[in-house]
C-alpha cells in the first residue's frame, strides 16, 4: 500500500520590525522553513490585511517575531497580539505550532521576556510551542561568537544588533540561528501533519 504524499506544511511568520533588524531575522526564518519544504507567508503585523489574517488561520505553524523594546515586544506587536483575541474566542489557532524570535541592541536586553510573552500568547490560543533545540554556543574559552545560539537562548531565536548599525549589522551567527528555527518549525509541522494523517487513516 502506497502512503499518499502529504501537502507541504504552511508556516506563517507574523512579525514587526522597527528599524529593519528583525526583518532580517524574519527573512532568515523564512529561508530555513522553505529549505525544509514548507510554504511560507511573511506577514508584517503593523500592515496586516484581512487576507493575511486568513493566511494565519490556515497555517499549520505561526512564528512570532518582534524587536525587544523596553523589556518586551514592540508596541506594534502588542497591538497585533490584542487583535488576535477574535481568533482566541473561536479557538481558530488551537493546536497549531508556534515559535518565536527577537532582537535587541544589548546581549541580554531582557529578550527572554519577549520570548516568554510569545509563549503565553501561544498558550492562550491553545497552540503548541516549539523551542530552538540548540545547545548554547560561545560559552567556553574555545567557543566562538560565530557559534549557533551564541547568546544561549532556548525558547526561541535571540539576536543582538549594535544600536549604531543598520540591518546590515545583524550578526551572521544570529541569522544562521534564525534559519535553524525556520527549519525546525517546518520539520515539526511536517511531523504533526503526518501524525494527524496517520490517526485519521
Amino acid at each position: 500500500m502506497t502512503t499518499p504524499a502529504l501537502p507541504a506544511p504552511v508556516v506563517s511568520i507574523a512579525y514587526h520590525s522597527g528599524f529593519g533588524h528583525t526583518a532580517v531575522l524574519a527573512e532568515a526564518v523564512r529561508a530555513g522553513a522553505v529549505e525544509a519544504g514548507a510554504t511560507v507567508h511573511l506577514i508584517k503585523v503593523d500592515e496586516i490585511t484581512e487576507a493575511q489574517w486568513e493566511q494565519l488561520d490556515a497555517s499549520d505553524a505561526i512564528v512570532f517575531g518582534s524587536p525587544t523594546y523596553m523589556g518586551t515586544a514592540s508596541g506594534a506587536f502588542h497591538v497585533f497580539a490584542e487583535a488576535t483575541s477574535a481568533r482566541w474566542a473561536t479557538r481558530a489557532w488551537q493546536d497549531k505550532l508556534a515559535a518565536g524570535f527577537t532582537n535587541s541592541a544589548s546581549k541580554s536586553g531582557d529578550k527572554l521576556h519577549t520570548l516568554q510573552f510569545f509563549t503565553v500568547l501561544a498558550a492562550q490560543h491553545g497552540m503548541t510551542w516549539v523551542g530552538l533545540n540548540l545547545l548554547p554556543g560561545w560559552n567556553s574559552s574555545t567557543a566562538s561568537e560565530n557559534d549557533l545560539n551564541r547568546l544561549g537562548f532556548f525558547l526561541g531565536a535571540a539576536a543582538q544588533s549594535n544600536n549604531d548599525q543598520g540591518p546590515e549589522g545583524v550578526h551572521k551567527a544570529d541569522v544562521a540561528t534564525a534559519e535553524h528555527l525556520g527549519r525546525r518549525i517546518a520539520e515539526q509541522a511536517r511531523v504533526t501533519l503526518a501524525g494527524r494523517a496517520a490517526l485519521s487513516a
